[in-house]
């Protein structure tokens, strides 16, 4: 079986941080279309996903030209539109998920395929949260919509592979009852 190369879609490294998790129910932004999203956080040593990200947006902006070009003259420069790989040291600086890290923010109109490791289907919606680690299959696009022109993250799928610290300050059922210390009931 041959897998055609597609040079706009990236699957990213392991050690990928998923933010804002709204992977299970559509959530509008802004009065939009209610999209599935998250947002990826990518540890600045992960050279690999950071380079195919760059990658992928350089192949977005080549095949999306005739799209950014629009109704003008020419094709802005890349350098001068917007794309979706973010420094989390600049503009997050007070997070400490983002630190040393980039940050990219994939949406879709279809909820993503959701696995464990070991390519299951995760149905529990409690395993998905925003601070676990893993994979996400992500295709990057040219857009011009009301005058703003850019490359933009689409979501395809995620694969879970390891738990982590939960953000937003929320703790999980697991570990806040992981006691058997009865101290606290009353008699």
């Amino acid at each position: 079986m041959s897998k055609i190369m597609n040079p706009t879609k990236v699957i990213t490294g392991p050690r990928t941080r998923w933010s804002y998790a709204n992977v299970w129910d559509p959530k509008s932004i802004n009065g939009g279309a209610p999209k599935y999203s998250v947002s990826l956080i990518i540890p600045k040593s992960d050279t690999k996903t950071v380079e195919k990200i760059n990658a992928a947006i350089q192949a977005a902006y080549e095949e999306g030209q005739s799209k950014l070009k629009g109704n003008g003259k020419s094709v802005p420069a890349l350098s001068i539109i917007k794309t979706p790989l973010r420094d989390g040291d600049l503009e997050r600086p007070d997070d400490e998920a983002y630190k040393n890290s980039y940050f990219i923010n994939a949406n879709s109109a279809n909820a993503p395929g959701i696995v464990d490791a070991d390519r299951n289907p995760i149905l529990e919606r409690s395993e998905v949260y925003s601070g676990v680690y893993g994979r996400a299959s992500i295709n990057l696009y040219a857009f011009n919509t009301n005058g703003n022109k850019g490359i933009a993250c689409g979501l395809n799928n995620l694969q879970k592979i390891s738990d982590g610290e939960p953000l937003g300050g929320r703790s999980r059922a697991e570990d806040d009852f992981d006691t058997d210390d009865e101290d606290d009931f009353l008699d």
